[in-house]
């Protein structure tokens, strides 16, 4: 396999989280990625930009730090498209990268952003995730000889911070994750020591850090625990068996 971010080993995953910056997979699915990491799955990260139009930092600076936060999170593959900060597009020149990437990683399962978003990198980045999906499972675009086509089972979108009214399909408690969740975030220095928003994190006047526990904690508790994170589904879900439903009604 080819490497991705300062020498990662770049190979088949089982969750993959795609991201439009370095910095927004920890804030919106961090503790989910550390769990499923725990739990002996093989977690990813696919950042399509390198912030290189971001206020604060560099791209340089930006890399280091998703190296860091990756590690903290226990995540062995990060890779980043390359593709233009603020400037992202939903064209053929994108979605032939990511079918690109997405047949190299394989996932079951992928973790996109939530289609509505302040930053029109997030809008686009979800869009154009979710047609390089569908599109990497057909087999005759874009052929690639010794690539196989492949198609996720699953999309997931990341709806943490979101201000819609959007009722999660699930949270996932992250109660044991937390904390690793918080380390890979304050890896970022350049963009949130001193902040009080960030990408969809509206300010309320406290720190952002603090911010991220009140909203990892609000989410918690809709699942009866100290932290959650939620997530959003186009299709409705199965259960094979109503006697193992978590989360008590009364």
């Amino acid at each position: 396999m080819g490497k991705g971010e300062s020498g990662m080993v770049m190979q088949p995953v089982d969750l993959l989280a795609i991201a439009a910056h370095r910095d927004d997979a920890e804030l919106t699915c961090g503790g989910t990625l550390a769990k499923a990491a725990r739990a002996g799955h093989r977690v990813g990260i696919l950042d399509l930009t390198q912030g290189e139009t971001g206020t604060h930092g560099d791209a340089a600076t930006r890399a280091v730090e998703a190296e860091r936060a990756a590690r903290a999170l226990g995540v062995p593959v990060r890779l980043n498209a390359a593709l233009p900060d603020a400037h992202l597009a939903n064209d053929e020149a994108t979605r032939g990268r990511l079918v690109e990437l997405l047949r190299t990683l394989r996932p079951r399962v992928a973790i996109l952003p939530y289609p509505v978003g302040r930053h029109p990198d997030h809008r686009i980045a979800s869009e154009a995730a979710r047609d390089a999906c569908y599109l990497a499972g057909l087999a005759k675009y874009a052929p690639r000889a010794g690539v196989a086509p492949h198609r996720p089972f699953k999309l997931l979108y990341a709806l943490a911070y979101r201000e819609d009214p959007v009722k999660p399909s699930f949270v996932v408690d992250i109660s044991e994750t937390f904390e690793a969740k918080m380390q890979a975030i304050r890896c970022y220095t350049s963009q949130f020591d001193g902040a009080k928003a960030a990408g969809e994190i509206h300010p309320t006047g406290q720190d952002l850090y603090e911010l991220i526990r009140v909203q990892a904690a609000h989410y918690g508790s809709l699942i009866r625990r100290p932290y959650g994170e939620p997530f959003f589904t186009f299709e409705t879900m199965d259960v094979e068996d109503v006697l193992t439903l978590g989360v008590q009604s009364l």
